[in-house]
Parts: structure tokens; C-alpha cells; sequence
């Protein structure tokens, strides 16, 4: 028996794999097909951070941290021949599900990339649980880090699970309805209800982490050897925007925010959100769920415009000398949305933020500087349009 944690490789998936290593004596069996590194390197973009090659993370943890408990196996989860395989040889009794295709942005590219995005995300869950059936394995803890994107942009505050329904006098709690806002999304919102079904069907208990926006340059275990650097992506594609708004600041710009930015966000620091992870993970296998448990995994909303006077308040720190400019939307959406976002069980799972904002973003620019001529080299990739026109019309 083991636990199998999938996109091990990826920005998340990695830390969270020598977390749970560190704490069990277990087998943790790491899965990745590396498509995070070739989507990135698809759309003309770079980690900021250098990001080791498998091989030498793994050699590496063993070295700086002492784990001789991590194994990997490469391969492709939308493959079924594969994961049947997988499951069979590694009999896992929890399986963390971080493996996906996670960019919003990316999806929305053309047809074919939201068709690869719904069709590899889906695909690979559907194998997982199918294969956790037909190999008599359905008492697996599945736990799958899903999406707040889910939720859209309610004018209700968003509950930690279902939502109640009334109709004709009679009242229920349904599944939160999909109100996705892309491909990647939507293609969450359909894995959310498989899950749902997998666990109605076959009783496989499950644990729906629907992760907010994650930002944040290292966890504990990460910073004890550049080795063990996870991926630090600042692009349109794959960087968040307090990653890319961080990136301004390092490269000399102002921090764009589009028309009033005062909407809401839901955010969780890469330490809190690996953490709640592992203790899913490692928790006792009498207190699993029976059901489908969804944990909102997020500490706090955060305005865009907050997110932006945060980092140049900030970046003063490191002499960088930056602030923010609004400038007109481009977008069709709420600038003033107010998100209220439940997260009671989540904040009980890892007890509590442990990273406020300020010190994640202190972390986040301290490493991006460490890396500024990197994030020069690859300015392109996370200017936005409209400020590069603006630069365009100052220097003619």
C-alpha cells in the first residue's frame, strides 16, 4: 500500500509530495507526465526559478531532507492501460489528484486547446476512479484539488459544499451549480460531478479541495536546497496575478490594474494550501469521509487593487520603485464584486492561516529579484497590452 500523488511534478504537486514523504515512513509514489514544463515552454515562457530536472529533486530530497520514501513513475493518466498498471502495482490507499492542465487563460487560447484541457483533465480523473473500481480498490481516499473558479462570481456568499434549494415549499442542499468562467474551469465543474457519481456508484470517499488562486515562492521543505525549488511561473498563461504584478514591480514597471480592480479574489499562500493537502492525506483513516467532502481552500478574498498597493508597498523594501496604474478594462465584468467565500472546515484542517499576504508577497519578490534577469528576458510574456501600447506612444 502507498500514497499516489499525481502532478507531482507541478507547482503545487511537488511540494506537497515531499510534505506528506517527510511526515510517513510510507511509500509516496509521485506521478507526472511533465506537461506543465512543455505547455509553459509552448507559450514562449519560463519558471522564474531554475527547476530541477526529476532525478536530481529526488536525489536532492534525500540528501537535504532525508526522504528515502519517494519513488516516480512517468506517465500519461489519460491512458488507461497506464493507470491500470499503476494501480495494480502501487495499491494505493489515498491518492492526491494534482495533476491537471490548470490555466484558465491557456484554455481559452483556440478550440484546440480547450478541447485538449477538458479532454486531459476529465479523462484522467475518470481513469483514476474507474481504476480504483475495477481493481477493488474503491475504500482509496481520493483527494483532488479542484477549483474555486467553479463557483463563477455569485452575489451570495459561496457555502463550503452544496447549496440549499427551495421550490414549491420543499427544500434540499444540491451541488453548488457550475458557473465556471472558462474551458479550464468548467472542465473542473465536470470532474467535481464525476467524482460525485464515483462515489455514489463505486463508494469511493472523496475529498473536492477546491483551490483558490495559490501564490507564494517556496514552502519549508522547498527553501532547504535550490534543488527542491518548485516552479515559479509569472506569465499570462500560468502566473497568477499577484505573480505577475510581483514581476512588474522587479522589471521596472508600473502594476497594471484593470479599471477599479476593487472585485474580490479568493487567494491561499502555497504554505497553507500544500499543508492542508498533507493532512488530508495523512489523516486517519477512521475519520475519511463516507461521502464527497468539499473543502474551500482558501484563507482570505483579496481585492485585485489590494493585491497591487500590496506588492508596491512591499517592493519599497527592496528598492524597487513601483506603483499602481489603473487603466481602462478590457474585460466585461463586475470591477466592485465583492466574493464571500466560506472556508470554516478548510481554516480547521490546517489550523489556521499560517502566511499572511504580506510576508508571502515579501517571500514571493525576494526570490523574483534573486531571478530579475529573467524576468527582464521574458518581459513580454507578462506585460499586458495595454501598458506595452502606452510605452510604445512615451518612446515615439
Amino acid at each position: 500500500m502507498s500514497i499516489l500523488v499525481t502532478g507531482a511534478d507541478g507547482y503545487l504537486g511537488w511540494p506537497t509530495s515531499i510534505r506528506i514523504a517527510s511526515r510517513t515512513n510510507e511509500r509516496v509514489v509521485l506521478v507526472d507526465n511533465f506537461g506543465r514544463r512543455d505547455w509553459v515552454e509552448e507559450v514562449g515562457a519560463v519558471s522564474a526559478t531554475p527547476v530541477a530536472d526529476i532525478d536530481t529533486r529526488l536525489d536532492a530530497a534525500e540528501e537535504a531532507l532525508g526522504l528515502t520514501n519517494l519513488s516516480f513513475v512517468e506517465g500519461d493518466l489519460t491512458d488507461r492501460a497506464f493507470v491500470n498498471e499503476l494501480l495494480q502495482v502501487h495499491e494505493p490507499h489515498t491518492i492526491v489528484h494534482a495533476a491537471a492542465q490548470p490555466s484558465a487563460p491557456y484554455s481559452q487560447i483556440n478550440g484546440e486547446r480547450a478541447n485538449y484541457t477538458q479532454e486531459n483533465n476529465m479523462a484522467a480523473t475518470r481513469n483514476l476512479v474507474w481504476g480504483l473500481h475495477e481493481h477493488d480498490l474503491s475504500d482509496t481516499h481520493f483527494i483532488e484539488t479542484t477549483t474555486t473558479g467553479v463557483y463563477g462570481a455569485p452575489e451570495f456568499p459561496i457555502p463550503e459544499g452544496g447549496a440549499t434549494m427551495e421550490n414549491g415549499g420543499e427544500r434540499d442542499e444540491v451541488p453548488f451549480p457550475a458557473m465556471a468562467g472558462s474551458w479550464y474551469h468548467l472542465s473542473k465543474s465536470h470532474d467535481a460531478a464525476n467524482l460525485r457519481l464515483a462515489n455514489k456508484q463505486f463508494g469511493i470517499p472523496v475529498s473536492d479541495v477546491r483551490t483558490a488562486i495559490v501564490y507564494g515562492a517556496e514552502t519549508d521543505e522547498t527553501a532547504r536546497d535550490d534543488r527542491l525549488a518548485t516552479r515559479f511561473d509569472f506569465d499570462y498563461y500560468f502566473g497568477v496575478v499577484a505573480h505577475r504584478f510581483a514581476a512588474q514591480a522587479v522589471a521596472g514597471y508600473p502594476i497594471t490594474v484593470y479599471g477599479r480592480g476593487e472585485q474580490r479574489k479568493p487567494f491561499v499562500a502555497l504554505e497553507d494550501a500544500v499543508e492542508g493537502l498533507a493532512q488530508l492525506a495523512l489523516g486517519d483513516p477512521d475519520d475519511r469521509p463516507d461521502d464527497v467532502t468539499v473543502y474551500n481552500q482558501v484563507t482570505r478574498a483579496i481585492s485585485i487593487v489590494e493585491i497591487g498597493t500590496t506588492i508596491a508597498d512591499v517592493a519599497g523594501e527592496f528598492d524597487l520603485g513601483t506603483e499602481v496604474e489603473h487603466f481602462e478594462n478590457p474585460r466585461e465584468e463586475d470591477e466592485t464584486h465583492q466574493m464571500e467565500i466560506e472556508n470554516d472546515r478548510y481554516a480547521d484542517l490546517i489550523g489556521g492561516q499560517s502566511v499572511s499576504f504580506e510576508d508571502g508577497i515579501r517571500n514571493v519578490l525576494e526570490t523574483l529579484v534573486e531571478n530579475a534577469d529573467t524576468i527582464r528576458a521574458h518581459e513580454d510574456r507578462f506585460l499586458p497590452g495595454v501598458l506595452e501600447d502606452r510605452l510604445a506612444d512615451e518612446a515615439n
